[in-house]
């Protein structure tokens, strides 16, 4: 994205800062409405009569239309930023009302769809958001406040699923519908006050993600997002089936998985910012792989409860509080091709969810060997961090 001339007045900074609040709003809404019915399968499953299966595609319909729809939704960002982005923000909340519609699955899932289909609009504005209206100084915050606000939507869902249940799920739809609404207003409210970004055009298209794919350090971090970002999905996904060996039951893994999105939140909100005056992405970044690999082998051999929250915690935290860096570099790296480069981070942050939480499904049933695995995926990344010797530099 473009460098926007920002005005220093008071009245437009804090529109501005009130567009990065209420852009963390509409991305929270857009993913807690993703995973609603995640932490209640088996009883969405028996609410509108189908198989668990089928309600599994009301979440993973969303990385599979994230890849057909990443490239087309860069392009709108680039060339009609505060449309496309309104645009999002209004398809997430029609689809949270549609899910209202009625009590088949097909009310569902025409509701899922169209979120899913706004989850790119969304995601891929997050660092449009900061490089189009803030000051360079502000603008690892307001990446990594806008981050923090993708991944308090997961929060909310796992915290509403597990306090309301499969029992209250026309409530949770309705929560959701509402949150929906409400943030899609704010946020087009401020879009009309705020106005139209100034600065030179910016590179769109097939062309711009060619672009940022042949710059070797936008490489390294995808594949650093790559592989931190599937972990963490790999984490989220089979927790649960991981410790019921270890004779945790399904409830106090839900609250450990609470506990690992809240640290990731905390972490996404207050360590970008820091890191980024500091130069010291590279730090943070072997830290993360470091401390990653030690916590899943200490899961593969202790099953003491405290412990595990703490390691899932510190995981969480680390995992989470990465991925806006990652962003901020990606986005100054690739200057007018901007947004392009978060697609790209995005998509590779979505690959690396399915393909890691499936190398981990084949041996879910194997603790200590699925375990061991995601200690050495996490070491994986150490040559790519490596490699990125201008990290410090850019």
């Amino acid at each position: 994205m473009p460098l926007a001339r920002v005005s220093t007045s008071p009245t437009r900074a804090r529109d501005r800062w009130g567009l990065v609040g209420t852009y963390a709003l509409v991305a929270s809404a857009n993913q807690m409405l993703w995973l609603t019915f995640a932490p209640i399968t088996t009883a969405s499953a028996r609410h509108y009569g189908v198989s668990e299966s089928d309600i599994g595609w009301l979440s993973e319909i969303f990385p599979l239309l994230y890849v057909l729809l990443a490239v087309p939704a860069a392009a709108a960002l680039d060339r009609w930023f505060r449309p496309a982005l309104a645009g999002g923000a209004g398809l997430t909340a029609i689809g949270g009302v549609l899910r209202l519609g009625g009590s088949t699955f097909a009310w569902a899932l025409a509701g899922q769809l169209l979120i899913a289909i706004a989850q790119p609009f969304v995601l891929n504005a997050v660092t449009g958001v900061a490089s189009s209206y803030l000051k360079p100084t502000s603008r690892p915050l307001g990446i990594s406040l806008g981050s923090a606000g993708i991944f308090l939507g997961i929060l909310i869902s796992l915290v509403l699923g597990a306090v309301l249940g499969g029992a209250r799920l026309h409530a949770l739809l309705v929560i959701g519908a509402v949150y929906s609404v409400l943030a899609a207003i704010a946020l087009t409210t401020v879009i009309v006050r705020v106005g139209r970004p100034a600065g030179q055009a910016s590179a769109i298209g097939h062309s711009a993600l060619r672009t940022v794919w042949q710059d070797r350090i936008i490489r390294h971090l995808a594949a650093i997002a790559f592989i931190g970002f599937g972990i963490f999905v790999a984490l989220t996904t089979w927790l649960q089936a991981l410790l019921h060996p270890a004779g945790i039951s399904s409830a106090t893994a839900g609250w450990l998985l609470v506990v690992m999105v809240l640290a990731g939140v905390i972490g996404a909100a207050v360590i970008p910012a820091p890191i980024a005056r500091a130069g010291a992405a590279q730090t943070l970044f072997r830290v993360t792989a470091a401390v990653t690999g030690g916590i899943c082998v200490t899961l593969a051999v202790w099953q003491w409860v405290p412990a595990i929250a703490v390691g899932v915690g510190l995981a969480g935290f680390l995992l989470l509080a990465s991925l806006p860096v990652i962003l901020e570099l990606a986005e100054r790296r690739a200057g007018p091709a901007g947004t392009s480069a978060t697609a790209l981070i995005w998509l590779a942050g979505n690959a690396g969810g399915i393909v890691i939480a499936l190398l981990v499904q084949a041996v879910v049933h194997h603790r200590l060997i699925a375990f061991l695995l995601l200690a050495a995926i996490a070491a994986s990344v150490i040559p790519f961090i490596r490699s990125s010797d201008k990290l410090g530099a850019l």
